[in-house]
Formats: C-alpha cells, structure tokens, sequence
C-alpha cells in the first residue's frame, strides 16, 4: 500500500501541539512548513512588540511573531526547548515563537467539540475546536485568525521590504 505519512483513516485530522505557558495547543499539520529551534531574529524597527523581527531562513525572509506575546503573556527568554514554528497563512510564511513543541497527533474528529464561548467581551475566535486528548484538552487555533486583518497585511509588508 502507497500511502502518504500525512493520509489518516477518515475522519482523523494531524496536529502539532506546543506550548505556550503551561496550555497546551495544537495547529493543524497541513499549514505547518517546519519546524526550528531558536535563531537570530533581526529586529524590525516600527513593528508592534510581538511582531520580533525577520529571520532568513535559506535565503528566504520570514516574520516572526511571539504568540506570548500576541496572547498578551509576558516575554520569556529563549532556552533549549524554544521553538520557532514556521506556519502558512495565505501564501506568507511566518514563524511563530513557542516555549515547546510536543507532539504530532491524530485526533478523531469526534474528539473535537467547538470552542467555548466566553461573552462578547472575550475574542476566541481564533480557537478553531477543542480537542478531548487523554485528561487533558488541546486548543485548535486558527493562526490566521489571531491578526486582524491589517495585522496581517502588514507583515506581509515586513517580509516584501526584507527580500
């Protein structure tokens, strides 16, 4: 049989789960590209704080966001198990800062349930489901969803002054 590491039974979804402070989190594999450990970012001046910068990875610009950051969690300093998510969001690579990476996971799709819902003070629109893993619960997000829109324009803009 020829199958593709990527192919799961109908009905299982891959996720990358990482952290971030001691919540675990996951994104759908199909959109990640790879995944690095922590390197030189070169600051972009005029950015918003948890926007950290550009690397060049192989010759190719990417942004850097620091989902601490953009979650509105206090900067940690880098250590050993920090990592650098390369994620796809409409054709524009962006790497995301992470405390840790964990696991690859399949998870049935009958083990996601919607994202809580918290008021219409609370924005959680970029947690796409709930995962139900062993004890614990896995937050789905949908990276794209945690910019507005000309949050996103605008690192899109970052990476073409860069190139």
């Amino acid at each position: 049989m020829d199958k593709k590491k990527t192919d799961t039974p109908a009905g299982n979804q891959r996720y990358l789960t990482f952290y971030i402070e001691n919540e675990q989190y996951g994104l759908n594999i199909q959109n990640v590209r790879e995944i690095i450990a922590s390197m030189n970012i070169t600051n972009v001046p005029k950015t918003p704080s948890y926007i950290k910068g550009v690397i060049n990875l192989r010759g190719v610009v990417i942004p850097i966001v620091d989902v601490r950051l953009k979650f509105g969690l206090e900067e940690k300093p880098h250590d050993v198990n920090t990592a650098i998510i390369i994620n796809v969001i409409d054709n524009l690579s962006i790497g995301f800062i992470v405390d840790r990476v964990e696991d690859v996971l399949t998870i049935s799709k009958d083990r996601l349930t919607e994202a809580p819902k918290f008021g219409t003070h609370v924005d959680t629109s970029f947690i796409e489901n709930v995962a139900e893993v062993g004890d614990g619960v896995i937050m789905i997000l949908n990276l794209k969803r945690i910019f507005e829109e000309d949050e996103l324009a605008g690192i899109s803009t970052i990476e073409s002054k860069e190139e």
